[in-house]
């Protein structure tokens, strides 16, 4: 397992082996720990908008020991034979997660990039940039990978967080759908549904989904008929 000091000396150590600057996003239970949400994650989740990027950083974490490994006990069947799965690296109980361009479908947004939480830079000869994505967005994207574990880091962060902007939330799940992510509106309904068990959502948030899936449904139909 992974804590916060870990974590720090594990960019820090990252930063002294890239012969690049590099930049990525943090998200999951890397980002969880910025926030100090939880005390200690076994992986470290990363989206990387260029290729070369993510083979720098590839390229550095396996001069320190970590290797590729096949994921198949951690995501469903269906998002592992998605063109955007992440390429997974491990090295004792530690894991990275390294996503390209999209989580699987869900791109990194324009809200994404914009308002972040924190950005963490670790510099020597090059800098390696983490910009951590604030605290909605990190509960979209766990409804979005759903491992083991990710719904209940969705629970700490809503019951830890009373002012959690869920219109912004139902935001960018709206605004995923409508630039192609064919599976966040089920995912985050999903979600949804089950947290509605430990935390009072107001219905309104959740309505919106289904108008979109109302929406969604009516265009298919219309196509199917063309």
């Amino acid at each position: 397992m992974i804590t916060y000091e870990d974590q720090m000396n594990l960019f820090g150590l990252i930063s002294k082996k890239i012969s690049k600057d590099v930049e990525c996003y943090a998200f999951g239970g890397t980002a969880m720990l910025f926030y100090g949400y939880k005390e200690e994650t076994k992986d470290v989740d990363l989206v990387f908008e260029k290729e070369e990027g993510r083979k720098e950083f590839i390229k550095a974490i396996e001069e320190i020991g970590y290797r590729l490994w096949t994921p198949f006990d951690i995501y469903v069947p269906e998002k592992l034979r998605d063109k955007y799965k992440p390429m997974v690296f491990k090295f004792g109980d530690g894991r990275f997660d390294l996503f390209i361009k999209k989580i699987f479908r869900t791109l990194i947004s324009p809200s994404m990039k914009e308002d972040l939480f924190a950005v963490h830079d670790f510099k020597d000869k090059h800098n390696l940039r983490v910009k951590a994505l604030r605290k909605e967005h990190i509960v979209l994207l766990k409804a979005v990978t759903e491992r083991k574990n990710d719904f209940e880091d969705i629970r700490t962060i809503v019951e830890k967080e009373k002012n959690f902007d869920w219109q912004y939330f139902i935001d960018e799940v709206i605004w995923q759908t409508m630039h192609g992510d064919s599976w966040v509106l089920f995912d985050a309904e999903k979600m949804l549904g089950e947290l509605k068990k430990y935390v009072f959502v107001e219905q309104k948030y959740i309505n919106q989904l289904y108008q979109v899936e109302k929406e969604e449904n009516k265009e298919k139909l219309a196509k199917k008929k063309k």
